[in-house]
C-alpha cells in the first residue's frame, strides 16, 4: 500500500491545540493494513502544544485572542507538503474541522462552533498539489483504495 499522510492526533499523539489527542478508533483498527506517515502541520509550523484555538478568517488564521497565526499555518502546510513528497504520499487522512487539516468544512472564524464550506490551510495546499485529502470520517475511502 502507498504511504498515506495522517494527522498525528488521530493516532493518539497529544498535539492538538488543547494538548490532547483525538484517537480515531476506525483508523486504529486498521493500522496493520496501512502505511501511515503521521504529521501535525501546526507543530511543523512552530506552534506550541497546547496553544490558543485558531480559526480561518478570510486569508488569515487568527487566534481566539486576536493574534495572527497565518505565517505558522502556512509554514506548517509547506512542511507537510515536503513530507508528503518525500514519502510519495498521494492521499492524506486529516482531522476534520481543523483550521489546518479540515477538509470540506471548517469553523467560520467567529469561534462559535459554526461550520462553513472551506478547507484548512494544509488541506488546501495538499489539494493544490494533487494530493487527495479525506477527513477521518471518510476512512472507508482510504481503505477501499
Amino acid at each position: 500500500m502507498e504511504p498515506i499522510l495522517v494527522s498525528a492526533c488521530l493516532l493518539g499523539v497529544s498535539c492538538r491545540y488543547d494538548g490532547k489527542s483525538a484517537p480515531y478508533s476506525p483508523l486504529l483498527e486498521h493500522l496493520s493494513e496501512l502505511h501511515l506517515i503521521p504529521v501535525c502541520p501546526e507543530i511543523l509550523g512552530g506552534l506550541p502544544t497546547p496553544r490558543t484555538p485558531c480559526e480561518r478568517i478570510g486569508c488569515k488564521v487568527v487566534s481566539q485572542t486576536g493574534n495572527d497565526a497565518t505565517a505558522a499555518y502556512q509554514k506548517g502546510a509547506e512542511e507537510t507538503l515536503k513530507i508528503a513528497r518525500l514519502f510519495g504520499c498521494k492521499a492524506a487522512l486529516l482531522k476534520e474541522r481543523s483550521p489546518s487539516c479540515g477538509c470540506g468544512k471548517i469553523y467560520d472564524g467567529t469561534f462559535s462552533k459554526t461550520l462553513m464550506d472551506r478547507d484548512g490551510v494544509t488541506t488546501q495546499l495538499l489539494k493544490e498539489n494533487g494530493i487527495q485529502v479525506f477527513g477521518e470520517s471518510s476512512i472507508h475511502q482510504i481503505l477501499s483504495k
